[in-house]
C-alpha cells in the first residue's frame, strides 16, 4: 500500500473519528506537507533515513522558506501516529519513525503588559463603559485565553461564591464558529476571581442580549473579531501591539509579583505541570527571588 492511500485512510478512520475538529484541520494540513514528498512510498519503503532526509529538508528546504520547529513536530508526530497504527494493523513489519530526530522548539518569549500599561487599559475600559470589552478585564484579573472567555456563558459564573466555571472554548475554524472542549483535561477547571469584579459582572448581567457573558447584540464573537477590537483599544492609547494572550501573561505576572505560588499559579492556567509555569515565568519570578534573597540577607547583619 502506498503512503497516501494510508493516509486518507488513517486521517478518515482514526484521527476524523477521535479527534477535535481544530486537531484534524493541523493533522490534515501535516498530511498535505507529507504527501507530495512522500505519498508515493511503499510503506515498507519509509526507512528511518528516508524520513529523517524529509524531516530535514522541511528545516533547510533547497527552494522556499524553512518551517518552524513548531510545525515540523507536528509533521512528525503524524508521521509517527500514522506508521505506528499501520505496525499495529500488520500493514508494515517494523516501526522505527519513533526514533526521528526531532528539532528543538525553543520556547516562545513571554510578553505581558507594565503595571501602568494595565492601568491604562483598565482605567479607558471603565470610563467608556462599553461592555463588550470588559471582557479584557476578566482576562486580567483570571487568565482566561480568548477562546474561553467567548465561550463563557452566564451559567458559569458564580457571583456567590465568585468563581468561574471553565468548560468550553470556540474558535473560527472552516468558516464556523465552532465550540468544544477546552485544550486539555486540566484546562476544565474553577477559577476563584477577585471580589472587585463583582460590580462590573453585575453590570454585564443586567444588560445581557444572551447565554454569553461576552457578546455583541445577543450574538456571540469570533476570536479574531475580538482580537480587532483589543488592537484598536491598543491603538487608540498608543500602548505597543502585543497579542491578546499577553492578558493571560500579564495576569500570571501579576500573581507572581503578588507572591502567588507556583501550583497554585499552574492549575488556575490549566497548565498539565507547574514545571510548565515555572519554566515559561521564570524571568517574571526573578524580581521577587531577588527580594526574597535580600530579606534573607538581613540575617548577614
Amino acid at each position: 500500500m502506498k503512503y497516501h492511500q494510508w493516509l486518507e485512510i488513517w486521517l478518515n478512520n482514526y484521527v476524523k473519528t477521535s479527534c477535535k475538529a481544530r486537531t484534524c484541520n493541523i493533522y490534515t494540513q501535516a498530511v498535505a506537507r507529507i504527501i507530495p514528498r512522500l505519498g508515493e512510498y511503499e510503506l515498507s519503503e519509509l526507512t528511518l533515513s528516508v524520513l529523517q532526509q524529509f524531516v530535514t529538508d522541511l528545516l533547510a528546504p533547497s527552494i522556499g522558506k524553512p518551517l518552524s520547529a513548531s510545525t515540523v513536530n507536528v509533521t512528525i508526530s503524524v508521521l509517527q501516529n500514522s506508521l505506528k497504527t499501520a505496525h499495529l494493523l500488520g500493514h508494515v513489519a517494523t516501526y522505527e519513525a519513533n526514533k526521528i530526530c526531532r528539532p528543538r522548539s525553543t520556547e516562545k518569549k513571554v510578553e505581558c503588559f507594565s503595571v501602568l500599561e494595565q492601568k491604562q487599559i483598565e482605567a479607558h475600559i471603565k470610563k467608556n463603559k462599553k461592555l463588550k470589552l470588559y471582557g479584557v478585564i476578566i482576562c486580567l484579573y483570571t487568565g482566561l485565553r480568548l477562546g474561553e472567555l467567548l465561550a463563557l456563558e452566564w451559567n458559569n459564573v458564580n457571583m456567590d461564591a465568585c468563581t468561574l466555571t471553565v468548560e468550553k472554548t470556540c474558535y473560527y475554524l472552516n468558516g464556523k464558529r465552532i465550540e468544544d472542549a477546552p485544550k486539555t483535561a486540566n484546562s476544565l477547571r474553577i477559577i476563584p476571581f477577585p471580589k472587585q469584579l463583582l460590580p462590573l459582572l453585575k453590570t454585564m448581567y443586567k444588560a445581557r442580549k444572551s447565554k454569553y457573558v461576552i457578546e455583541a447584540d445577543g450574538k456571540p464573537l469570533l476570536p479574531r473579531s475580538y482580537q480587532r477590537s483589543f488592537e484598536l483599544l491598543l491603538n487608540k492609547l498608543k500602548i505597543p501591539h502585543k497579542g491578546f494572550h499577553s492578558l493571560r501573561h500579564t495576569f500570571a505576572t501579576r500573581a507572581l509579583e503578588c507572591g502567588m505560588d507556583v501550583k497554585t499559579l499552574a492549575e488556575l492556567l490549566g497548565h498539565t505541570n507547574p514545571t510548565v509555569t515555572l519554566k515559561r515565568y521564570a524571568h517574571s519570578m526573578l524580581e521577587y527571588k531577588i527580594q526574597m534573597m535580600n530579606k534573607l540577607g538581613k540575617m548577614f547583619a
